[in-house]
């Protein structure tokens, strides 16, 4: 078990039941449909426990039966496949610009997606105050469909500690924000809340569903006011001691640059982040969301000066992300948030003078 403590720590029979349902529905949920034989032969499970787990799993209504096939060799096979019907979890993000909520099933189907505007900059205060609101509004609309609610989770442009402290949060103008606790207090203790740095959610999000599910090193940089790179080492997420690893954003790219939230100079979100691509800090969400589209909409019709810078931020994002790949190696680098738009022109592929040493501007990336 994957703790955040680095010594030996007791266990119980309960304990390891709850693990192997926890291995058993990951297996079905990834090898849909299988039989209890596959499930046993993978797992290294015994086809006696297997068998209990899985109708422990069906009782739950996570598992069903979805009949038998005969294309196999010795007898015939009852197949199972994620059920989970009953279920649902919650996913949040708060940004400099809007709030987003999505939920899925236990098997990761999409049941709803809400995005609105929102000046995240308003406070701690005002920012809680919209988080829960927008969670008690899908959360109602889920148990309204018969669903059960497992938990809720946030995504933070920022610092953010294993207790759910958002410790520093530059471009929401937040410190030392207890937002779980505050989360949890909110929502009348209805659910489990889990706060997390928005990039370490989005590359678990890629890792588990995206299309390059299951790479062990993997790297999903986020592409918002603020620049962050949630990692996969290994097949495991890299943290840090305190959670805080991951922030690309702030590595100095440009000496004497310009000045960056965290309020050193020439750090890599100050020069090609969202406000440096547009020329200066938004005034509301919206003139964000209209500057964004003004640069694609330029970058398509062939404007030279917007190309131009276009291509400025590209050359800084490269330097980034070689100092990335120098450190870490990793197979996949994931542009995520404003960079998929604004991908074309910041992201061309390498030119005929790329040899086999040099790191191009799309590293195997996927935008």
């Amino acid at each position: 078990m994957i703790t955040h403590q680095s010594g030996p720590r007791p266990s119980d029979l309960g304990d390891l039941r709850t693990t192997n349902l926890v291995v058993v529905l990951r297996f079905v949920r990834a090898h849909t449909p299988c039989s209890r034989a596959d499930i046993a032969a993978a797992t290294g499970l015994n086809k006696a426990t297997v068998s209990s787990l899985v109708a422990d799993l069906i009782d739950r209504r996570l598992l069903r039966e979805t009949g038998v096939t005969e294309n196999r060799i010795g007898r015939p096979a009852t197949m199972l496949e994620v059920d989970g019907s009953p279920y649902a979890a919650v996913g949040m993000e708060i940004n400099a610009d809007y709030l987003t909520a999505v939920a899925v099933d236990v098997g990761g189907n999409r049941l709803l997606s809400w995005r609105r505007t929102f000046d995240g900059t308003a406070g701690p205060e005002r920012g809680t105050a919209a988080l829960a609101a927008l969670a008690r509004r899908v959360t109602g609309r889920l148990r309204a469909d018969g669903r059960r609610v497992l938990g809720v989770t946030v995504g933070v442009p920022g610092l953010v500690d294993a207790a759910g402290v958002v410790h520093l949060a530059p471009n929401l103008r937040w410190q030392d924000v207890d937002l779980r606790a505050d989360l949890h207090h909110a929502l009348g203790g209805a659910f489990d809340v889990l706060v997390d740095n928005d990039a370490n959610l989005g590359v678990a999000a890629e890792h588990r569903y995206g299309g390059h599910a299951g790479t062990p090193d993997l790297v999903y940089l986020t592409g918002e006011v603020g620049i962050g790179a949630g990692i996969i080492a290994g097949g495991r997420p890299l943290r840090g001691a305190r959670g805080y690893s991951g922030e690309l954003g702030h590595v100095p790219v440009v000496p004497d640059g310009p000045v960056c939230g965290c309020g050193r100079r020439g750090c890599l979100e100050a020069v090609v982040g969202l406000a440096a691509l547009i020329g200066g800090p938004p005034a509301s969400p919206e003139q964000l969301a209209t500057a964004v589209h003004g640069l694609v909409t330029g970058a398509e019709a062939g404007d030279r000066t917007v190309l131009a810078a276009l291509d400025v931020a590209g050359t800084r994002l490269g330097r980034g992300l070689a100092v990335l790949a120098n450190l870490l190696n990793p197979e996949i680098v994931i542009l995520g948030g404003y960079y998929v738009p604004l991908a074309p022109g910041c992201c061309p592929p390498p030119g005929p003078n790329c040899g086999p040493g040099c790191w191009p501007r799309r590293p195997a990336a996927r935008c």
